[in-house]
């Protein structure tokens, strides 16, 4: 298959067309990433209107990856090339990968787990629809990711197993890092807090808070299956885990 039909594919799943694919064994529970913020001389501003202000502050999200887990990521990537697929790179996918997550984060802050079915795994989105529906609707609406108010991604953990039936996976958790301007309550758990980016003075302000996230993307790898990813686990940390 050519490389960007197969990439493709996974870009589609944002689009609400991705075939759900076979399930291995559970992933254990992703620890929380913790970003660090600090000022720099070059990075996006931000503003109400996505129009940037001569004078406004900027912030930027530093990563701070541990280098045990970038190791153990480049060595299962150099794998996935070798004996899965010759033509996988990870950039391609990242892309895809953050389309999706956009995409269904929106849709679960809608709770329209319609449009959820063939992007979802079945036993994620039967613990989805449990949560969501009894999530206060300002916490529903602050999982919405808007694409341009992601900060920072980042591959968590990567894995490659075989099921009892010898059927081949592989997953790949993927962190979010992105910015929300709903109004949460000051009691909301500590790990969300927010920072404000002002404009011209201290009277004009506009808050937002930096959330995280973590998507976990599978793809059966067996012979003969159709090459689409499908997402297994969703945690949104503070507001849906």
């Amino acid at each position: 298959m050519a490389l960007g039909t197969k990439h493709w594919r996974l870009v589609r799943l944002a689009l609400g067309a991705l075939s759900r694919a076979g399930r291995g064994q559970r992933c254990p529970r992703f620890p929380p990433p913790s970003p660090a913020l600090m000022p720099a001389p070059c990075a996006r501003r931000y503003s109400s209107e996505r129009e940037p202000r001569p004078s406004s502050k900027k912030v930027v999200v530093v990563g701070i990856p541990n280098p045990f887990t970038w190791a153990r990521t480049k060595m299962y990537f150099f794998l996935i090339r070798a004996y899965f697929d010759q033509d996988f790179t990870f950039d391609e996918f990242a892309a895809g990968a953050k389309q999706a997550f956009v995409h269904v984060s929106n849709m679960l802050s809608q709770c329209n787990f319609v449009e959820l079915k063939d992007l979802v795994s079945k036993e994620a989105l039967e613990e989805l629809e449990e949560k969501c529906s009894a999530m206060p609707a300002n916490r529903r609406q602050a999982i919405a990711a808007d694409l341009e108010e992601i900060m920072y991604s980042t591959p968590g953990d990567v894995g490659i197993y075989y099921d009892n039936q010898g059927r081949k996976f592989v997953s790949i958790i993927m962190r979010y890092w992105y910015l929300t301007d709903v109004d949460l309550p000051d009691e909301t758990p500590e790990g969300t807090k927010v920072f404000q980016v002002v404009f011209g003075d201290e009277s004009n302000k506009d808050s937002k808070r930096l959330l995280t996230a973590n998507y976990e993307f599978r793809r059966e790898f067996t012979p003969g299956v159709e090459p689409d990813w499908t997402i297994t686990r969703i945690q949104h940390f503070k507001l849906l885990e």
